[in-house]
């Protein structure tokens, strides 16, 4: 079973928000996330960043012959 909590460190210390479900031994893995500034995860991606990197084909809409049993 794999499970998350939340929790902080601070000062050296890791305080879970709440009790772990285990009641035995586990193997635990942790992951460190910064705190960042709202303002920069708000930030928008700049229009157009992508423009001309989509190809599609011609014949995109034209019906494919191998479903046409099922059409």
């Amino acid at each position: 079973m794999i499970t998350t909590i939340e929790g902080i460190y601070e000062n050296g210390r890791i305080i879970f928000k709440e009790t772990p479900p285990l009641k035995k031994k586990a193997k635990i893995l942790i992951t460190f996330i910064e705190e960042t500034d709202p303002v920069v995860l708000l930030r928008k991606r700049p229009l157009g960043t992508m423009k001309g990197t989509i190809k599609m084909s011609d014949d995109f809409n034209d019906p494919i012959d191998d479903l046409k049993d099922y059409m």
